[in-house]
Protein backbone atom coordinates (compact mmCIF):
# COMPACT_ATOMS: atom_id res chain seq x y z
CA UNK A 1 0.00 0.00 0.00
CA UNK A 2 1.38 3.17 -1.12
CA UNK A 3 0.72 6.56 1.16
CA UNK A 4 -0.79 8.53 -2.19
CA UNK A 5 -2.96 5.20 -3.26
CA UNK A 6 -5.55 6.72 -5.45
CA UNK A 7 -4.98 9.93 -5.29
CA UNK A 8 -4.30 12.51 -8.10
CA UNK A 9 -1.79 14.99 -8.06
CA UNK A 10 -0.13 18.01 -10.38
CA UNK A 11 2.94 18.81 -10.22
CA UNK A 12 3.94 22.15 -12.03
CA UNK A 13 7.52 22.35 -13.10
CA UNK A 14 7.57 18.64 -12.57
CA UNK A 15 9.65 17.44 -16.19
CA UNK A 16 13.82 18.29 -14.05
CA UNK A 17 15.46 18.92 -10.98
CA UNK A 18 13.25 18.86 -7.99
CA UNK A 19 9.59 18.61 -9.96
CA UNK A 20 10.54 15.41 -11.61
CA UNK A 21 11.73 13.59 -8.41
CA UNK A 22 8.61 14.87 -6.40
CA UNK A 23 6.46 13.93 -9.22
CA UNK A 24 7.92 10.38 -9.85
CA UNK A 25 8.55 10.06 -5.97
CA UNK A 26 4.35 10.25 -6.31
CA UNK A 27 3.95 7.85 -8.78
CA UNK A 28 5.70 5.07 -6.29
CA UNK A 29 3.96 6.43 -3.48
CA UNK A 30 0.59 4.98 -5.58
CA UNK A 31 -0.61 7.97 -6.90
CA UNK A 32 -1.29 9.33 -10.52
CA UNK A 33 0.39 12.33 -11.56
CA UNK A 34 -0.34 15.46 -13.76
CA UNK A 35 3.24 16.73 -14.83
CA UNK A 36 3.07 19.86 -16.15
CA UNK A 37 5.86 22.06 -17.70
CA UNK A 38 6.81 24.52 -20.40
CA UNK A 39 8.83 22.28 -22.17
CA UNK A 40 7.18 19.49 -25.00
CA UNK A 41 10.84 18.28 -25.67
CA UNK A 42 10.76 17.26 -21.71
CA UNK A 43 7.26 16.39 -21.37
CA UNK A 44 8.44 13.62 -24.00
CA UNK A 45 10.92 12.67 -22.85
CA UNK A 46 9.36 11.70 -19.84
CA UNK A 47 6.60 10.47 -20.83
CA UNK A 48 8.27 7.87 -22.28
CA UNK A 49 9.33 6.29 -18.69
CA UNK A 50 6.35 6.74 -17.27
CA UNK A 51 3.78 4.19 -16.68
CA UNK A 52 0.47 4.78 -17.22
CA UNK A 53 -0.45 7.22 -14.04
CA UNK A 54 0.45 9.83 -15.55
CA UNK A 55 -0.63 12.65 -17.44
CA UNK A 56 1.71 14.82 -19.57
CA UNK A 57 0.39 18.79 -19.73
CA UNK A 58 2.61 21.34 -21.51
CA UNK A 59 1.81 24.93 -20.26
CA UNK A 60 3.04 28.53 -18.77
CA UNK A 61 1.95 28.46 -14.94
CA UNK A 62 2.16 32.56 -15.56
CA UNK A 63 -1.08 32.37 -17.82
CA UNK A 64 -4.32 32.20 -16.71
CA UNK A 65 -5.76 30.02 -20.00
CA UNK A 66 -3.06 27.32 -19.49
CA UNK A 67 -3.75 26.74 -15.65
CA UNK A 68 -7.73 26.43 -16.44
CA UNK A 69 -7.07 23.86 -19.40
CA UNK A 70 -4.59 22.24 -17.10
CA UNK A 71 -7.29 21.44 -14.48
CA UNK A 72 -9.74 20.44 -16.93
CA UNK A 73 -7.65 18.21 -18.71
CA UNK A 74 -6.74 16.65 -15.47
CA UNK A 75 -10.83 16.29 -14.67
CA UNK A 76 -10.88 14.94 -17.73
CA UNK A 77 -8.30 12.07 -17.44
CA UNK A 78 -8.75 11.52 -13.78
CA UNK A 79 -12.18 12.39 -12.03
CA UNK A 80 -10.94 14.83 -9.82
CA UNK A 81 -7.80 16.57 -8.03
CA UNK A 82 -6.27 15.47 -4.43
CA UNK A 83 -3.04 17.52 -4.53
CA UNK A 84 -1.51 20.25 -6.22
CA UNK A 85 2.14 21.00 -6.20
CA UNK A 86 3.49 24.26 -7.25
CA UNK A 87 7.15 23.98 -7.97
CA UNK A 88 7.72 25.67 -11.42
CA UNK A 89 10.41 28.23 -10.55
CA UNK A 90 12.95 30.46 -11.68
CA UNK A 91 16.44 31.80 -10.43
CA UNK A 92 18.16 34.86 -10.95
CA UNK A 93 21.87 33.28 -11.11
CA UNK A 94 22.58 34.57 -7.78
CA UNK A 95 23.12 38.37 -9.00
CA UNK A 96 23.43 41.25 -6.54
CA UNK A 97 21.58 44.18 -7.10
CA UNK A 98 24.74 45.82 -7.91
CA UNK A 99 25.39 43.42 -11.24
CA UNK A 100 22.04 44.30 -12.42
CA UNK A 101 21.33 47.13 -14.94
CA UNK A 102 18.10 48.73 -14.28
CA UNK A 103 16.96 47.59 -17.26
CA UNK A 104 17.24 43.65 -16.32
CA UNK A 105 15.49 44.64 -12.81
CA UNK A 106 12.57 45.60 -15.18
CA UNK A 107 12.45 43.06 -17.04
CA UNK A 108 13.40 40.32 -14.67
CA UNK A 109 10.90 41.16 -12.00
CA UNK A 110 8.38 40.99 -14.43
CA UNK A 111 9.64 37.37 -15.71
CA UNK A 112 10.82 35.50 -12.23
CA UNK A 113 7.43 37.07 -10.30
CA UNK A 114 5.24 35.89 -13.12
CA UNK A 115 6.23 31.84 -12.66
CA UNK A 116 7.73 31.80 -8.82
CA UNK A 117 4.88 34.02 -7.44
CA UNK A 118 1.84 34.46 -9.65
CA UNK A 119 2.09 31.13 -10.87
CA UNK A 120 1.77 29.71 -7.95
CA UNK A 121 -1.58 32.22 -7.16
CA UNK A 122 -3.43 31.42 -10.50
CA UNK A 123 -2.64 27.62 -9.74
CA UNK A 124 -4.32 27.62 -6.63
CA UNK A 125 -7.06 29.87 -7.08
CA UNK A 126 -8.11 27.22 -9.99
CA UNK A 127 -7.82 24.07 -8.07
CA UNK A 128 -9.78 25.43 -5.42
CA UNK A 129 -13.37 23.69 -6.42
CA UNK A 130 -11.80 20.46 -6.98
CA UNK A 131 -9.54 20.36 -3.77
CA UNK A 132 -12.92 21.55 -2.01
CA UNK A 133 -14.59 18.55 -3.29
CA UNK A 134 -11.60 16.21 -2.30
CA UNK A 135 -10.50 17.60 0.86
CA UNK A 136 -7.33 18.18 -1.17
CA UNK A 137 -4.16 20.18 0.02
CA UNK A 138 -1.64 22.35 -1.81
CA UNK A 139 2.00 21.87 -1.08
CA UNK A 140 4.42 24.72 -2.82
CA UNK A 141 7.90 24.97 -3.14
CA UNK A 142 9.93 27.75 -1.04
CA UNK A 143 13.33 27.92 -0.70
CA UNK A 144 16.16 28.38 2.01
CA UNK A 145 15.43 32.00 0.54
CA UNK A 146 12.17 32.38 1.25
CA UNK A 147 13.49 32.89 5.52
CA UNK A 148 17.44 34.28 4.78
CA UNK A 149 19.92 36.57 2.35
CA UNK A 150 22.23 34.64 -0.16
CA UNK A 151 20.03 32.04 -1.10
CA UNK A 152 19.56 34.33 -4.32
CA UNK A 153 19.62 37.61 -5.61
CA UNK A 154 17.27 40.43 -4.51
CA UNK A 155 15.04 39.00 -7.51
CA UNK A 156 14.59 35.33 -6.59
CA UNK A 157 14.84 35.84 -2.34
CA UNK A 158 12.07 38.33 -2.79
CA UNK A 159 9.95 36.35 -4.83
CA UNK A 160 10.43 33.28 -2.44
CA UNK A 161 9.96 35.72 0.31
CA UNK A 162 6.61 35.95 -1.19
CA UNK A 163 6.25 32.36 -1.64
CA UNK A 164 6.15 32.15 2.21
CA UNK A 165 3.32 34.79 2.75
CA UNK A 166 1.22 33.35 0.03
CA UNK A 167 1.73 29.71 1.85
CA UNK A 168 0.50 31.40 5.04
CA UNK A 169 -2.01 33.06 3.92
CA UNK A 170 -3.87 30.74 1.68
CA UNK A 171 -3.61 28.26 4.77
CA UNK A 172 -5.45 31.09 6.66
CA UNK A 173 -7.95 32.03 4.10
CA UNK A 174 -8.89 27.53 2.88
CA UNK A 175 -8.82 26.21 6.55
CA UNK A 176 -10.62 24.37 7.49
CA UNK A 177 -11.31 21.76 4.06
CA UNK A 178 -7.62 22.19 2.00
CA UNK A 179 -4.48 21.95 3.79
CA UNK A 180 -1.81 24.18 2.29
CA UNK A 181 1.91 24.05 3.27
CA UNK A 182 5.21 24.26 2.22
CA UNK A 183 9.17 22.79 1.74
CA UNK A 184 11.80 24.74 1.57
CA UNK A 185 15.06 23.13 0.26
CA UNK A 186 18.41 24.41 0.71
CA UNK A 187 21.02 23.91 -2.07
CA UNK A 188 20.23 21.38 -4.49
CA UNK A 189 22.66 19.67 -7.40
CA UNK A 190 20.58 20.72 -10.09
CA UNK A 191 20.50 23.38 -12.91
CA UNK A 192 17.54 26.07 -12.82
CA UNK A 193 16.21 28.39 -15.14
CA UNK A 194 16.74 32.15 -15.84
CA UNK A 195 14.49 34.88 -16.63
CA UNK A 196 16.07 35.88 -20.68
CA UNK A 197 16.44 39.16 -19.44
CA UNK A 198 19.10 38.31 -16.61
CA UNK A 199 21.06 35.11 -18.56
CA UNK A 200 21.39 31.96 -19.57
CA UNK A 201 20.31 28.95 -16.98
CA UNK A 202 23.02 28.35 -14.78
CA UNK A 203 23.69 25.61 -11.75
CA UNK A 204 21.46 26.95 -8.18
CA UNK A 205 24.33 25.71 -6.12
CA UNK A 206 27.33 28.38 -5.28
CA UNK A 207 30.45 26.50 -5.98
CA UNK A 208 32.45 24.77 -2.66
CA UNK A 209 29.28 26.12 -0.75
CA UNK A 210 28.90 22.58 1.02
CA UNK A 211 32.08 23.21 3.03
CA UNK A 212 29.89 26.40 4.81
CA UNK A 213 26.99 23.88 5.77
CA UNK A 214 26.52 22.07 9.13
CA UNK A 215 25.18 19.11 7.11
CA UNK A 216 28.31 19.79 4.70
CA UNK A 217 27.03 18.05 1.46
CA UNK A 218 24.70 18.92 -1.27
CA UNK A 219 21.17 17.01 -1.34
CA UNK A 220 19.74 15.39 -4.49
CA UNK A 221 16.27 16.57 -5.75
CA UNK A 222 15.05 13.15 -4.76
CA UNK A 223 16.33 13.85 -1.41
CA UNK A 224 13.79 16.62 -0.73
CA UNK A 225 10.86 14.84 -2.81
CA UNK A 226 9.74 12.80 0.36
CA UNK A 227 8.93 15.56 2.80
CA UNK A 228 6.30 16.20 -0.13
CA UNK A 229 5.00 12.85 -0.14
CA UNK A 230 4.78 13.71 3.97
CA UNK A 231 2.64 16.81 3.65
CA UNK A 232 0.23 15.34 0.99
CA UNK A 233 -0.90 12.61 3.29
CA UNK A 234 -2.57 11.63 5.95
CA UNK A 235 0.09 11.56 8.46
CA UNK A 236 0.45 15.23 7.58
CA UNK A 237 -3.32 16.15 8.89
CA UNK A 238 -2.37 18.39 11.59
CA UNK A 239 -0.25 20.86 9.94
CA UNK A 240 -1.23 23.96 7.83
CA UNK A 241 0.66 26.64 7.25
CA UNK A 242 3.94 25.01 7.83
CA UNK A 243 7.08 25.12 5.89
CA UNK A 244 9.18 22.79 6.45
CA UNK A 245 13.00 23.67 6.33
CA UNK A 246 15.12 21.21 4.85
CA UNK A 247 18.24 23.40 4.12
CA UNK A 248 21.22 21.51 5.41
CA UNK A 249 21.13 23.72 8.62
CA UNK A 250 22.01 27.16 7.01
CA UNK A 251 18.90 28.51 9.39
CA UNK A 252 21.58 28.38 11.97
CA UNK A 253 24.88 29.22 10.03
CA UNK A 254 24.05 30.78 7.09
CA UNK A 255 25.65 30.68 3.59
CA UNK A 256 28.91 32.24 1.98
CA UNK A 257 28.96 35.50 1.33
CA UNK A 258 28.45 35.80 -2.54
CA UNK A 259 31.12 37.18 -4.72
CA UNK A 260 30.37 40.43 -6.06
CA UNK A 261 29.28 41.94 -2.81
CA UNK A 262 30.58 45.03 -1.46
Amino acid sequence: MGRLDEKVAIVTGGCSGLGRAIAEQFIDDGAMVCVVDRSQERLDAMKAQLGEKSLFIQADVSLVKDNLRMVEEVIHSFGKIDIFVGNAGIYDGNKGINELTVEQIDRGFDELFHVNVKGYMLGAKVVIPELLKTKGCMIFSGSHASFYSAGGGPLYTASKHAVAGLIKELAYELAPTIRVNGVAPGVIGTTMGMPKSVGEDVPSIISGVEQSLPLPFIPKPEDYADLYVLLASESAKTMTGTIIQADNGIGIRGLVKPSGSL
